[in-house]
């Protein structure tokens, strides 16, 4: 008891709440059902009539609840123990009868409440898709009707939403047994009936139901619902469907008449009118359209429609080809407008749309004559002064007709108008654009394109706000760049491309504008004066520095491509080289086209190609930087370039390591390269990490003698000054020298006096006895190759002995005697190895 209790309490308090909107459909429903079975369980043994007819009426509406909300499946459960509590009831109560009548009593009070329960049951059916348990269901309910007369509206109703779900679903032999039951149904008792207009609704969508299904089989059916529909209550709908069977299954002309006489014979709209109109012309019976249309004409003659009835008339004429009498029909129309009978404003606008369309046609069709005609006819329906954008858009399209007709000053005219209209668009700045084109007018058509491009660009601002995807102004200044290159016409094409490179948002046409543009300004510098570059190089190298960011922008977005953008990729790089390549001229330039190379490159799979080309681009971009910083420049910019060597020579370090495990590289000369380079750039940025460098580099066991011989070189190369490297790698180059087969004397020879000179620098008032004791052996190592080998340059020999010969006068000077004669003799030995300087100096 405590927990029935508790149940219909929770059932009341879920009303309430239900009402008051503080639970919804599906919130009330769960907690009906909690409280549904609750009371289920708490039934007992003898449940009394009260409990059971409460356990009726919740486990009902609990179903009904589901239905309504979706979940019919859900409903199933509650509904059989509706019919099951239904059945206990009655056997309760005939226990509790005292005779025939009483049981009579019981019986129609059990069958009400069986009656709804089979009409849900119905619903879920349908609901689930379970047309034979449906019909079922409403076959027991429609054998209750004798006994429940007044439940014939209702189930007759039921029956056609079943037909109006299942029809919408496209079950149309479900949907036409539904509203068949449901105009049978209707029929069955007057007085309880759904009345004539519902049961004509019924038929109708009864034969439209058979109409969609198949119209050659269903048609005798289709005809028979709607005739019947007709009968019941006559509605514009009816006549109209009615036409709409017959044309489509091929009725005869006969048929068809009498169907418009029917149609006539009623009170009906000008839009059904015109409607049923179109059906007739749409289905290839001309003639009794256009006959139709005359008795509408007729009929409405006073309505201030008229005009769409004449309207209709035109579009039909257009669309069979009489032209020539739809232009006279039109001719009526305007002499109509001047002398009263003007259409109304939507019937006007309706004209102007068909008038373009049918201009429009022409214009692709490139008959711009008979284009412009069409055009007139617009024009007429204006006066004079008028300002209206509408009237703005056909003269700019006016002007584009005398443009391709070549009547450049009545294009003028038009276009002047169409500033007069509306001066702000943005088509109307594009005709002038045409125009001085065409009138090779190279100011005025950049100035169109420097206008077209500020309203492009406030009109995109305004459209970012509403989230538009796209802008008219970035098309027409695509087309703005085809026309000027059409008409060869490379400035302006270039200031249009330069302005769609920037704002563009689809990438493809973006790097379509960017690879135009760099191609047209290649061109137009090829063409230059080498004074007149430099300008236009620079801003070749904006567009590709741009190129980079949008390419970085795209491979970062999903919807980009993936494959296009990285051909894009390798186009843009490919260029930056070669015309890196190409301005070997202009040093700066050939760096920043190598770096933005390399940036590009970036953005391409990292093969091995692409790995060399990154190597070559920064081992290129550090040379450059080296080469102008020994250039004579402030310290403070030579320092500035030594530092973006060094860093181009690290990145390219890294690429280095990871392109030697690709393959073979024991040619490359890159290693040499990179140490070379990056001894140049610390060596005279005084870095403290040098002596650790070359460390490394005396470790090297295949280092070259012409590396040596070049770090010596740079070795004392302003502003660095390392003598002590410089003489160790002089050392190191002639140690190499000497291990040489045949050694070249020539090099051989170039290297000693480096050493020498490095070792004995001319002019000093003192000289330690070590270094002389080394310069010494230099010397003798010098005679030693002489000795071997008549290829020692003549001159080198002289200098030997003049430097020899010098140092011992040096040595006498100070009265060094010993020494002295030991230099002179020195001297005096190479005296023997010179040809015909020898009686010179002898």
């Amino acid at each position: 008891a405590q927990v029935e209790e508790n149940a219909i309490n929770l059932w009341n308090w879920a009303v309430t709440k239900h009402t008051g909107a503080v639970v919804n459909d599906e919130q009330r429903v769960k907690l009906r059902s909690v409280a549904c079975r609750l009371v289920c369980l708490s039934e007992g043994s003898d449940p009394s009539e009260s409990t059971i007819r409460r356990q009726i009426l919740m486990c009902m509406k609990t179903g009904k609840g589901w239905i309504d909300i979706g979940k019919a499946d859900t409903a199933d459960g509650f509904l059989e123990t509706a019919i099951c509590s239904i059945e206990k009831l009655y056997v309760k109560l005939l226990k509790g009868s005292d005779g025939e009548a009483d049981t009579h009593v019981h019986k129609a009070d059990v069958e009400k409440n069986l009656f709804k329960v089979l009409s849900y049951q119905a619903e879920s059916a349908v609901a689930q898709g379970d047309f034979q348990k449906a019909m079922m269901c409403v076959q027991r309910c429609r054998d209750m009707l004798v006994k429940l007369p007044k439940e014939t509206c209702y189930l007759s109703i039921l029956c056609y939403n079943f037909g109006v779900e299942t029809y919408e679903r496209k079950r149309y032999e479900q949907s036409s047994f539904w509203l068949s039951q449901s105009y049978d149904i209707g029929k069955m008792d007057v007085k309880y009936s759904v009345g004539k207009e519902m049961q004509a609704k019924v038929l109708r969508l009864l034969a439209t139901a058979y109409f969609e299904w198949d119209c050659s089989l269903h048609v005798d059916k289709a005809l028979k619902a709607i005739s019947l529909a007709n009968q019941e209550s006559l509605h514009p709908a009816g006549c109209f469907l009615k036409m709409k069977i017959l044309l489509k299954s091929g009725a005869s002309d006969e048929d068809i008449s009498s169907a418009i006489a029917e149609f006539l014979h009623h009170e009906m709209s000008l839009d059904f009118c015109l409607n049923a109109a179109k059906l007739l012309l749409e289905h290839g019976r001309e003639s009794m359209g256009f006959d139709f249309l005359k008795s509408v004409a007729e009929r409405f003659e006073s309505s201030p429609d008229l005009g769409k009835i004449t309207l209709l008339h035109v579009e039909f004429l257009l669309q069979n080809k009489k032209e020539l009498l739809a232009k006279q029909k039109i001719e009526d129309i305007i002499i109509g407008h001047y002398t009263g009978k003007q259409l109304l404003p939507e019937a006007l606008n309706r004209l102007h749309v068909i008038l373009w369309d049918r201009a429009a046609k022409y214009y692709e069709a490139k008959s711009y004559s008979e284009a412009l005609h069409w055009y007139n006819y617009s024009v007429s329906f204006y006066t004079p002064g008028q300002i209206d954008q509408n009237l703005a858009k056909l003269q700019r399209n006016m002007a584009s007709c005398y443009l391709h007709l070549k009547q450049i000053d009545k294009a003028k005219e038009a276009v002047k108008e169409a500033e007069r209209c509306d001066p702000n668009s943005i088509f109307t700045k594009f005709s002038v654009y045409k125009i001085a084109v065409m009138d090779k007018d190279t100011d005025k058509a950049v100035e169109a394109v420097i206008e077209m491009g500020k309203m492009s660009e406030k009109s995109s601002q305004q459209e970012d706000k509403l989230r538009a995807d796209e802008n008219p102004g970035t098309d027409l200044l695509s087309l703005a760049a085809q026309i000027a290159l059409e008409n060869e016409q490379q400035v302006v094409a270039i200031k249009a491309l330069e302005y769609l490179s920037e704002h563009l948002q689809d990438y493809q046409q973006l790097f379509a504008a960017l690879k135009c543009l760099v191609r047209l300004m290649l061109s137009k510098i090829m063409g230059e004066k080498e004074e007149k570059r430099d300008e236009d190089i620079d801003l070749v190298l904006t567009y590709l520095t741009l190129a980079h960011k949008k390419l970085a922008g795209a491979f970062t977005e999903e919807k980009s491509t993936g494959d296009t953008r990285i051909l894009d990729a390798h186009w843009f790089r490919k260029v930056a080289w070669n015309l890196a390549v190409q301005f070997k001229d202009y040093p700066e330039k050939m760096r920043d086209f190598f770096l933005l190379s390399f940036k590009l490159s970036q953005l391409c799979p990292s093969d091995k190609a692409v790995l060399i080309a990154q190597k070559t681009c920064l081992l290129m971009a550090a040379a450059v930087d080296l080469e102008m910083g020994r250039q004579h420049l402030t310290p403070s910019k030579q320092m500035e370039l030594f530092t973006q060597a060094l860093q181009h020579l690290q990145t390219c370090k890294e690429i280095w390591k990871v392109l030697k495990l690709t393959g073979d590289f024991a040619k490359d000369p890159t290693e040499t390269l990179l140490l070379l380079y990056e001894f140049e750039a610390r060596s005279k940025l005084n870095d403290p990490t040098l002596p650790s460098l070359m460390e490394s580099i005396w470790e090297q066991p295949q280092i070259e003698v012409k590396t040596l011989e070049i770090i010596a070189s740079l070795a004392m190369e302003s502003p660095a000054r390392y003598s002590a490297l410089c003489k160790r790698a002089l050392k190191g180059a002639l140690d190499l020298h000497r291990k040489q087969t045949v050694i070249d004397a020539e090099k051989f020879s170039k290297c000693l006096r480096s050493l020498i000179s490095l070792c004995l620098p001319s002019g000093l008032s003192e000289l330690d006895a070590c270094v002389l004791q080394e310069v010494w052996d230099y010397f003798e190592d010098a005679l030693s190759v002489i000795s071997s080998t008549d290829a020692y340059p003549e001159m080198e020999i002289l200098w030997l002995m003049t430097r020899a010969w010098n140092t011992g006068i040096f040595q006498y000077t100070v009265g060094k005697y010993k020494e002295a004669e030991q230099w002179c003799g020195l001297g005096m030995r190479f005296l023997s190895h010179l040809g015909s300087l020898k009686k010179s100096y002898e």
